[in-house]
């Protein structure tokens, strides 16, 4: 469960930048996540609250975007949205090259001082 240990490296983060930022409570963070990181957002989710019990960041809201996994080919050039794990180019070639979906970032914070 990998969602664990990304909860916890993102409460850390949300805790350092409150700190740096003199925030006394976090409000909100919005998170981007690549389907290809395969986050569980309810499991990602309860792991957050969890690790943020009982720091600025405990009553926080947690926006999680996914973003699609998208693919172009180096045969053909096309560039394409990966659906129902398919990854292969309508050409055929399975010579791809990731675009996006491997996401992983804290997109902002937000809080009251």
């Amino acid at each position: 469960m990998h969602e664990l240990r990304i909860a916890e490296d993102l409460t850390q983060i949300v805790l350092e930048t409150a700190k740096a930022s003199g925030l006394k409570k976090v409000t909100e963070i919005n998170v981007v996540f690549g389907k290809m990181i395969q986050i569980v957002p309810e499991i990602f989710e309860a792991a957050f609250r969890e690790c943020a019990r009982g720091t600025v960041a405990d009553y926080a809201g947690l926006n999680i975007e996914i973003r699609n996994v998208r693919m172009s080919c180096m045969k053909c050039g096309w560039d394409f949205k990966v659906q129902e794990n398919r990854f292969v180019c309508q050409c055929g070639s399975s010579e791809l090259e990731i675009i996006s979906g491997k996401e992983l970032f804290v997109k902002s914070i937000e809080g009251e001082h």
